[in-house]
C-alpha cells in the first residue's frame, strides 16, 4: 500500500531550503507580475493593429460567461483538487494511468462546453482559417503534396489558410483522412484532437515514472491531469500535435531504460511525424537529447538502438518527400509568409517577454513554484548531491522542456498565440508540480486560474 501523496517528502533529502513556501510565493508574485506587466503594456501601450491580439496578452476577448460545462468543469476540479494527490498515491500504477486520461479528458472536455458545442468544440477548426476549410482541396492527395508548397506565399494562386500554410501537410493531412473514414466534420475533429491531446497526461507519466522513478511520476499526476493548458488543449490541433510530440518523447526513455530495439522504432517513427504535424517541433530534439543522456547507460550498453531510431525517423520523411513534398523549401517559404502576415506587424521587443506571460497561464502558478524548486534541485545537486538521483533526474528533463521553450522564444517565430503553439513544451514543465509540498492548495490554484480563464475570456481556441 503506497502512503498518501501528502506524507510523502517532496525530495529523496531533507533540504529545507528547497522546500522553502516563501520563496515559492516570491517566484509566484514575480510571475504575476509579470502576467500583470503584459496586460498592462499590451492594452495601454500598444494597439490592436500591432499586437493583433484582442486581450493581450492572449488572442481572445473580454467575455464573462457561463456554459453547459460549468457544473461539471466547477465538479472536476473540486474532486481532482480534493481526492487526486490521495488517489494518485494509492492506485495501481495501470489504473492510475488509465484514471489520469479518463480525468484529463474529462477536465477538457468541461472546459470546451462552458463555450458550448458549437463555439467550444464542433465549430473551432471549421473557421475560414483552419484545417477543415481546405479538405475539398485534397481529392487527389499526392498531387495536393507536390503543389503544396505553391501556395505557401500569400500572393501565390489560391494560397493556404493561416494554419495550413503555417504546417506542414501532415496536419492538414490528418483531418484529411479523418473525412475519408467518415469521421469528417468539425465535432469529429474536435472530438480527435481532445481524446488524443488527453492523452499526452499518460505520455508524460509514463516517461517520468521511467527516467526519475515512481514516486515524483504519481505526485505530478494530479497536475498533468489539472493543467490549465487544458483551456487550449480543447480543441486546439496543437493539444493534438503535443500528444504525439509527447509520446515520442516517452518511447525513447522506454527504450533507452528498457534497452527495447521496438520502442526505439516507435519513438523515431514519432519524431518523424511530429516534424510533420508543425516545424518548431523540431526543438523537440532538445528534450530528446536529454532523455538520451539520462539513459546514457542504457545507450552505453545496447548502442545498437540508434538504428531502429533512426530507421523509424525516417519514414515519415521519406514518404511525404516521394510524394513530392519539400519540408525545407516549405520551411523557408513559411518564413517569407510569417512575416508577410502578422508577425511582420507584431513587435518581438513585447512578444518575447509577453510570450512568458502567457506561459505562466497555460502552466499555472503551481508549476512557477514547481520550476523554483527545480532550479534549487539543480544547484543544490551540482553543489553538494544533497538530492536525490531521483529528483535531479526529473529536474534534469524540466529543464530540457523549459531549454526548448525558451529557444521557440527567442527564435521570433513564436510571436503571440503561444497559449497553443507552446502545448507541446509546457507539457514537459507540469512534472515540476511533483517537487511541491501541500499539493491540495497548489491543484486548487491551478483550478481556479483555469476556470477564471475560460469563463471570463472567449478564447481564440
Amino acid at each position: 500500500m503506497h502512503r498518501p501523496v501528502g506524507d510523502l517528502p517532496a525530495y529523496g533529502a531533507d533540504v529545507t531550503r528547497l522546500r522553502s513556501l516563501p520563496r515559492d510565493l516570491y517566484a509566484v508574485a514575480a510571475a504575476v507580475l509579470l502576467v500583470a506587466a503584459a496586460v498592462l503594456v499590451g492594452r495601454n501601450v500598444y494597439t490592436y493593429d500591432t499586437l493583433i491580439v484582442g486581450w493581450p496578452p492572449l488572442l481572445g476577448r473580454w467575455g464573462p460567461h457561463l456554459g453547459p460545462g460549468t457544473p461539471a468543469a466547477v465538479l472536476v476540479a473540486a474532486a481532482t483538487a480534493a481526492y487526486g494527490p490521495a488517489v494518485a498515491a494509492r492506485l495501481p500504477w495501470r489504473a492510475l494511468l488509465a484514471a489520469a486520461w479518463g480525468a484529463a479528458m474529462a477536465w477538457t472536455w468541461s472546459l470546451a462546453l462552458i463555450d458550448g458545442w458549437r463555439r467550444g468544440i464542433a465549430g473551432r477548426l471549421t473557421s475560414s482559417q483552419e484545417y477543415l476549410s481546405v479538405i475539398d482541396r485534397w481529392r487527389d492527395v499526392p498531387a495536393t503534396l507536390r503543389d503544396f508548397n505553391g501556395h505557401i506565399l500569400l500572393h501565390s494562386p489560391d494560397n493556404w489558410p493561416a494554419h495550413v500554410a503555417g504546417h506542414p501537410p501532415g496536419a492538414t493531412l490528418t483531418f484529411v483522412l479523418l473525412d475519408r473514414i467518415g469521421l469528417g466534420g468539425g465535432g469529429w475533429a474536435g472530438a480527435w484532437c481532445i481524446t488524443v491531446g488527453a492523452t499526452a497526461c499518460v505520455a508524460v507519466l509514463v516517461a517520468v515514472r521511467a527516467l526519475a522513478g515512481e514516486r515524483l511520476a504519481r505526485r505530478a499526476a494530479p497536475f498533468l491531469v489539472l493543467a490549465p493548458a487544458a483551456v487550449w488543449m480543447g480543441t486546439s490541433a496543437d493539444g493534438y500535435f503535443a500528444a504525439v510530440a509527447a509520446w515520442a518523447v516517452t518511447l525513447l526513455a522506454l527504450a533507452v531504460t528498457g534497452r527495447s530495439l521496438w520502442w526505439a522504432a516507435g519513438s523515431g517513427l514519432l519524431f518523424g511525424l511530429t516534424c510533420y504535424l508543425s516545424y518548431g517541433l523540431t526543438l523537440f530534439a532538445v528534450i530528446g537529447a536529454a532523455v538520451l543522456w539520462l539513459g546514457r547507460r542504457g545507450v552505453r550498453e545496447r548502442p545498437v538502438l540508434f538504428v531502429p531510431l533512426l530507421a523509424g525517423m525516417a519514414v515519415v520523411p521519406v514518404a511525404f518527400t516521394a510524394a513530392g513534398f519539400d519540408w525545407w523549401e516549405a520551411y523557408h517559404l513559411l518564413v517569407e509568409r510569417y512575416y508577410q502576415g502578422a508577425a511582420g506587424v507584431r513587435p518581438y521587443g513585447y512578444w518575447v517577454w509577453a510570450n512568458l506571460a502567457c506561459t505562466v497561464l497555460i502552466v499555472g502558478l503551481a508549476t512557477v513554484a514547481g520550476l523554483r524548486r527545480t532550479a534549487g534541485v539543480l544547484v543544490q545537486r551540482r553543489r553538494d548531491g544533497a538530492v536525490s538521483a531521483e529528483d535531479g533526474r526529473l529536474a534534469f528533463l524540466v529543464a530540457a522542456g523549459l531549454l526548448a521553450l525558451l529557444v521557440a522564444d527567442l527564435s521570433g517565430m513564436s510571436k503571440a498565440e503561444t497559449e497553443r503553439i507552446w502545448l507541446p513544451f509546457a507539457l514537459w514543465l507540469l512534472p515540476a508540480c511533483a517537487f511541491l509540498g501541500r499539493p491540495r492548495v497548489w491543484l486548487a490554484a491551478q483550478a481556479v486560474l483555469a476556470l477564471l480563464l475560460n469563463h471570463l475570456l472567449a478564447t481564440g481556441w
